[in-house]
């Protein structure tokens, strides 16, 4: 069924939503523990690297005449290391340069240097052909007695952030992938967990359709002998007449309430079935109002249609009919007395007309709108027993105007009434 289809849909929604939230943490947390993993080791590195090229600088400026083993300005043997020394001049005083596609991007960000000392920084920097670097560089100071020297230390970086970008990238990936399994088996589960709901629904199902077959039958006897009683000229006593008179309008209630029930017992089985013809639609909203009329007048309600120009469509005729007779009864015991009920029709385009119902009614809250047309929901329940509402008549509206491919809505406002429009197409395929 629908229903349990939509159910299923959504609980496997819910499931890869939760799934997908899930993954997105999984892998921005790991993307960010390893791009601190990255970055905490090679800043070491690098630190390691400046205070060895620092000593190896001082031993040099201290012993100007002492060989000087060149390779003990790194303890790394990396050939992505680099490092220039500037005196207090700006004048290049020693370095080991960067690779040739590095070195003037790493020139400039010396020369536009503001980074305090010690701290390291992520430079990225993109060249002509879209090819991106990564290096990470700091800044030491080289103090002998009054001279001042600034050593930059930095370190081409470029494979491992190009590494982790890729690992993001198949995280990304494989999160995918195990989010469509994920909401595979999501979606089998869940129609695998609605299997016991669905099979204790269709039982209850079968079981309305039954007693609702099944009473109709004691039902008609109970109404037909409580007619002959009243009929009958040799009770005259006024109580047991009273006493008829309710058994006969509860036996009604009850009637009406097995017919709605078995109705719906049959659009659950898709049992319903539409005669398609053609038919006058203001004819039959005329013949409602007309029919429907004595009994609005009794409230002292004035009940009018509008714009009934004569409009044709395809559609089944008696259940437009009971479904025009529903929106007008509800109306009617909605609205209090002095008030007033309109029908309005008018054609939307070509393909499609609307009727309305109106009334000046009590009106509906705004949390129970989207409620109105579930089966057995009345908004003030109290109320509804004593206007003889049973809950179902605007379930059945609803579903009469599914089998016609239209739409039902309801606008409304407490204490200012209630419209509910019917759209229908004017061409329905038999």
């Amino acid at each position: 069924m629908e229903m349990f289809g939509r159910s299923r849909r959504q609980l496997a929604f819910a499931y890869a939503l939760i799934m997908c939230l899930f993954m997105i943490i999984i892998i921005l947390v790991m993307h960010m523990a390893m791009n601190w993993s990255i970055f905490s080791e090679q800043a070491q590195e690098l630190s390691d690297a400046a205070n060895g090229v620092a000593e190896t600088q001082i031993f040099y400026l201290n012993n100007p005449n002492a060989d000087v083993d060149e390779n003990r300005y790194y303890k790394s043997v990396n050939d992505r290391l680099f490092f220039y020394i500037f005196n207090e001049n700006k004048q290049l005083m020693r370095f080991e340069r960067a690779s040739y596609r590095l070195e003037p991007f790493v020139q400039d960000v010396i020369e536009n240097w503001s980074i305090d000392d010690d701290k390291v920084e992520v430079f990225q920097h993109t060249n002509e052909t879209g090819q991106l670097s990564t290096v990470m560089m700091m800044s030491k100071k080289i103090i002998i007695g009054e001279s001042t020297q600034t050593l930059y230390v930095g370190k081409d970086v470029t494979a491992l952030y190009s590494g982790l970008r890729k690992a993001t990238y198949a995280q990304v990936v494989l999160g995918f992938i195990a989010l469509l399994i994920a909401s595979a088996i999501g979606y089998h589960m869940a129609g695998r967990a609605l299997i016991p709901l669905k099979e204790a629904y269709e039982k209850q199902k079968q079981f309305a359709a039954d007693a609702s077959h099944e009473l109709r039958t004691p039902l008609a006897v109970l109404l037909s002998s409580s007619e002959l009683l009243l009929a009958d000229p040799s009770i005259q006593n006024p109580f047991l007449r009273q006493v008829l008179e309710d058994v006969k309008s509860e036996v009604k209630k009850m009637t009406n309430l097995v017919s709605d029930l078995l109705m719906v017992a049959r659009s659950d089985n898709n049992a319903l079935k539409v005669k398609i013809q053609k038919l006058d639609l203001s004819a039959i909203l005329e013949q409602v109002v007309r029919t429907m009329k004595p009994i609005a007048e009794k409230k002292n309600i004035r009940l009018a249609g509008e714009n009934f120009g004569k409009v044709m469509i395809n559609a089944d005729e008696q259940k437009i009919k009971q479904l025009a007779i529903i929106l007008v009864d509800n109306a009617i015991k909605y609205t209090l007395e002095g008030g007033t009920v309109l029908v309005e029709l008018e054609r939307v385009d070509d393909k499609r007309i609307a009727f309305s119902v109106m009334d000046s009614g009590i009106g509906i809250a705004a949390e129970d709108l989207d409620k109105v047309f579930e089966r057995f929901y009345r908004v003030d329940k109290a109320r509804s027993r004593e206007m003889g509402g049973n809950g179902l008549g605007l379930a059945i509206a609803a579903e009469i105007v599914k089998l016609h491919d239209g739409k039902i809505s309801v606008a409304s406002k407490l204490g200012e009434g209630t419209k509910f429009t019917v759209e229908l197409k004017v061409n329905l395929k038999k």
